[in-house]
């Protein structure tokens, strides 16, 4: 058990959510949706009702590349993608700002319609906030320049304060307002592209359109004049120092070949790889013969003197000599045999035949020794082949790297001259080419739609900024409820408890509410609402906890204070007793006892006197119309742990176990003191009390272990305080089933 727990605490892995989930996470979380969402509009409003009404005016632009005469060649139209943009780039540049600035004469005749003036006004609480601000953010880089400029000399400090604080001038001002205020677009799947200006004055808004079209026409004319012209001023010095260095490439290449006489090297160096390579075939065949007689040798030696092995060897298999002389002597034995039928060994024509096959034998065995010394011959014919070839190689390997070096020094020269000639012949060209083209403009512009004057005000577009700020406001809204619930750490269901832990849950006790303060006398007085059903449950499972008989000594405790612990033992003791069952709760919270206070018993002598030998008797005192004692805990010791550790405790609680069906241990919090650990060794089993929405998996993660690590057997948990918005069904019966009775 212990095992799984600790691997359950260690390992959390992602449950599968439902849709069901996220709905109860907005409905929880529902104050917040409205507060953002409610906010976001209201911004919205302010701000589609204060905002200063602009017009806005839209001119329609060709733009493409202009190939030239390439560009009767379907080959040089390519994609793309960043052309457009660039155009885009090049028309909202300051440098455009500038231009139109100078041909409508903003600075002078339209200047109180670009810029009027500012008449004295109370500024709003949101221009002095952003004033404020901006004063300390001021102040705190002022402050770190200081510092920083302390170890500079006074001349560095005037450069940077010059700088600095040099201002723009009027037309630079116009013309970063204008460039701010154009916005380029183009046309989807054509090379049009739409350029729009907004100001609050609709004939400044065309007249600055038009005129944009006419400084974007004009600067990308001075951008090509000005690249051209520094393009033939560097490609015709360029080119000069190229012809000089082509020139003496050339001389210093002819002299060396002069010198080495290179001609006849470089057709030495045309056929000796041709030699090398017919060189290297015919020691490759060489070889393979020399390793092929050399094999047949091997197979002869190892046949040795051995006429009939050595025939079974392919070449003296296949010559045609032995086969005749087998032949022979086959038929001269078949011969022999015959005539031994009829004649005795000294018979003269046995002795004839004898003869003829000795004769046989002799001329067989001479030509297989004739056929080993034929391919001794052969071989060692291969072998000297081979090693001649090998010379030969070499000595071809030799002339081709003194060739080599001869001609390295030529291809060196040579490739200077190449890349010379080469790059000479490209900038003469190149320059030819500029001459020619140099009034040509790279990129077409053609006006498709001039500018008209706008009628009505393009923003602010009230009813699009309330339904931005409404869908804002519910998504922002929405996802901020959901971080809130990612945060919570708190435990909020049953399934996630067992499914970490392992350890089942005994029950869940639903939340009374505000109203309902007296939670340790309530389910005497409503025995059939929700909070007495769910007792009911955790004393159900309770008793089926163990196998064979339920726990006699329970201890019930939790992580932290507040969580419910001794309000779960007072009512899970009268739970148990309503059952007929005799039930004794022992308060072992020697450091801050409550249960003398809930049921009204003076606390002069408890558990405490008993452990500390001060009683010699443990003072059970009785309550009156119930089936339950209680043993307070007595004046506060100064070592509580130690007690609750001792024998004495172990011997009190077997003998409370001979006269009461349980005995419920309430105890300090597992995360505060020890007390509960020391208990959960003498103990029969642990209740955890965990608090809806309060306690956390990382204080239970530490409190469990802690158990586990004593060896404390843990029965299960109780999840306290489950509100019925949150119980996902658990309880709903019980609301509206109960409800009469609750009145």
């Amino acid at each position: 058990m212990s095992e799984h727990i600790q691997q359950q605490i260690e390992t959390d892995d992602e449950q599968e959510i439902h849709l069901r989930d996220y709905l109860q996470v907005i409905r929880k979380r529902a104050n917040i949706i409205v507060t953002v969402l409610v906010l976001a509009v209201l911004i919205s409003i302010i701000r589609a009702y204060t905002a200063v009404p602009l017009y806005s005016a839209s001119t329609d632009v060709l733009i493409e590349r202009n190939y030239g005469t390439r560009g009767l060649d379907q080959d040089y139209y390519r994609y793309e993608p960043e052309f457009l943009d660039t155009q885009a780039q090049i028309i909202t540049s300051v440098n455009v700002g500038r231009r139109v600035v100078k041909e409508l004469d903003l600075t002078g005749r339209y200047r109180s319609l670009i810029m009027p003036e500012q008449k004295a006004v109370e500024p709003s609480l949101l221009s002095r906030l952003k004033k404020t601000v901006r004063g300390w953010f001021s102040g705190v880089v002022s402050f770190f320049s200081s510092a920083e400029n302390a170890t500079t000399t006074a001349n560095d400090m005037l450069v940077q304060s010059m700088a600095g604080m040099e201002p723009l001038s009027e037309e630079d001002q116009f013309a970063r307002m204008i460039s701010g205020g154009l916005f380029v677009s183009p046309v989807p799947d054509t090379k049009i592209v739409s350029i729009s200006y907004s100001h609050e004055n609709p004939v400044i808004a065309k007249l600055v359109t038009n005129a944009v079209v006419k400084a974007y026409m004009d600067e990308m004319l001075e951008i090509k004049l000005a690249s051209t012209s520094y393009s033939l001023q560097w490609m015709s010095s360029k080119a000069e120092q190229e012809r000089e260095k082509l020139e003496r490439a050339e001389r210093a290449l002819q002299q060396y070949m002069r010198d080495n006489d290179l001609v006849t090297v470089e057709n030495s160096l045309s056929v000796t790889p041709e030699k090398l390579n017919e060189f290297s075939s015919q020691l490759s065949r060489a070889e393979s013969e020399r390793k092929d007689l050399e094999s047949l040798l091997k197979q002869i030696r190892e046949a040795g003197t051995d006429t009939d092995k050595l025939e079974t060897i392919p070449v003296f298999a296949e010559n045609k000599v032995l086969k005749d002389l087998r032949e022979k002597v086959y038929k001269a034995r078949q011969s022999i045999t015959e005539l031994s039928k009829k004649f005795g060994p000294k018979h003269p024509t046995m002795i004839k035949a004898n003869e003829e096959l000795s004769n046989l034998q002799k001329e067989r065995r001479f030509e297989v020794q004739r056929i080993v010394s034929s391919t001794e011959n052969a071989y060692e014919l291969a072998d000297s082949k081979a090693r001649n070839l090998e010379e030969l190689i070499a000595e071809t390997k030799t002339e081709m790297l003194d060739m080599n070096e001869k001609f390295i020094q030529y291809s060196i020269l040579k490739r200077e001259v190449d890349s010379s000639r080469v790059l000479y012949d490209t900038l003469q060209t190149s320059i030819k080419k500029e001459g020619v083209t140099d009034q040509s403009q790279s990129v077409n512009i053609w006006v498709v739609r001039e500018a008209d004057l706008p009628i009505a005000p393009s923003s602010p577009n009230k009813r699009r900024s309330l339904l931005i700020g409404l869908a804002l406001g519910l998504f922002g809204g929405i996802g901020l409820a959901f971080l809130v619930e990612y945060l919570d750490n708190t435990i909020k269901s049953e399934t996630e408890l067992e499914r970490r832990y392992g350890i089942p849950v005994l029950g869940s006790v639903v939340h009374l509410g505000k109203a309902k303060e007296n939670i340790e006398s309530y389910i005497i007085q409503q025995p059939l609402s929700p909070l007495a059903e769910s007792y009911r449950l955790v004393r159900s499972s309770l008793l089926l906890s163990s196998a064979e008989k339920p726990p006699g000594v329970i201890l019930v405790t939790s992580m932290m204070q507040g969580e419910g612990k001794t309000v779960t033992s007072v009512n899970l003791a009268r739970i148990l007793a309503q059952g007929g069952k005799k039930v004794l709760i022992v308060d072992c919270d020697l450091r801050r006892p409550r249960m003398h206070t809930i049921f009204a018993l003076r606390n002069e002598s408890g558990l405490s006197s008993f452990l500390s030998g001060n009683s010699d008797k443990a003072i059970i005192g009785a309550i009156p119309g119930e089936n339950i004692a209680l043993l307070t805990s007595g004046p506060k010791p100064p070592n509580p742990a130690e007690l609750l550790a001792s024998k004495k405790m172990e011997e009190l609680l077997d003998l409370v176990r001979q006269r009461f069906d349980f005995v419920l241990l309430d105890s300090p919090p597992v995360q505060t003191v020890t007390d509960s650990l020391a208990l959960s060794r003498v103990a029969d089993g642990t209740i955890v009390v965990v608090r809806f929405g309060k306690t956390t998996y990382d204080m239970l993660n530490g409190g469990i272990k802690k158990l586990t690590d004593v060896r404390g057997h843990i029965l299960g948990f109780v999840l306290n305080g489950l509100k019925t918005r949150d119980a996902r069904g658990y309880y709903y019966g019980y609301s509206s089933s109960y409800a009469s009775d609750e009145a």
